[in-house]
């Protein structure tokens, strides 16, 4: 595996901001070591001591290669008086999220990992990871949402959401302004549903905006979780 660097970049607004590197092979540690360092993020590859490590020490985000064993690192991280709280990144396919969902995994550098990519991913999740959390009310969260819409059902993936609405990955045709409903499960809480609808269109990355009802008062809970998630509340 690629070794650690020290990191001095222009997005840093703390000291020491760390993030582990859990299962990566050489290439892509190193590509993501890259990326972290422009945002000012020190990243650490760990070991075959990971779960020690990730439940004694102190991280501000990671990155766990899907698969096999990734539960077990993913447990020991939630379960950390330190690092309970921390952004967490997978390695892998989207379709491995559905097992570790509940972990609350913010965005998956699908694998072959390329540069270009993993960069878009950690410039748009790196002001968690450095907790500027006032600045940044849309939370990365790749989970699997269920959308219902005139008579269709079908699965996607989130990739932001925030109070009034979520962005989904998709290759669906979901034509603009239209009615739908989503449903998705919050890392710890239950089921949540709401209406909503299409308000824009990104074909080309296979994105789609969804804008919540605000007629439909079950999109509170939202807001409840995001609170809860930035301790704002």
């Amino acid at each position: 595996m690629a070794k650690s660097g020290v990191a001095t970049g222009p997005g840093s607004k703390k000291a020491n901001v760390r993030a582990a590197l859990v299962g990566l092979d050489e290439s892509a540690a190193g590509i993501l070591q890259d990326c972290f360092k422009q945002f000012g993020i020190h990243t650490v590859a760990l070991e075959d001591d990971a779960r020690q490590r990730l439940h004694k020490e102190k991280f501000d985000a990671c990155v766990v290669k899907l698969g096999n064993g990734a539960e077990d690192i993913l447990q020991a991280v939630r379960n950390s008086p330190s690092n309970s709280r921390i952004v967490i990144y997978g390695v892998g396919k989207l379709n491995q999220l559905v097992a570790v969902s509940k972990y609350g995994v913010s965005s998956v550098f699908t694998e072959p990992i390329g540069r270009s990519s993993a960069l878009k991913i950690v410039r748009a999740t790196h002001l968690l990871v450095v907790h500027e959390f006032r600045r940044y009310v849309r939370i990365p969260v790749a989970i699997d949402v269920r959308v219902e819409m005139q008579g269709r059902r079908f699965s996607c993936t989130s990739q932001e959401i925030s109070a009034g609405g979520m962005s989904l990955k998709t290759t669906e045709k979901l034509p603009l302004g239209s009615n739908l409903e989503v449903a998705f499960d919050l890392p710890g809480m239950p089921q949540v549903r709401s209406r909503g609808s299409v308000c824009w269109l990104h074909p080309g990355d296979s994105l789609v905006g969804v804008r919540f009802d605000g007629q439909d008062a079950r999109r509170v809970a939202v807001k409840q979780w995001i609170e809860n998630f930035l301790e704002i509340s």
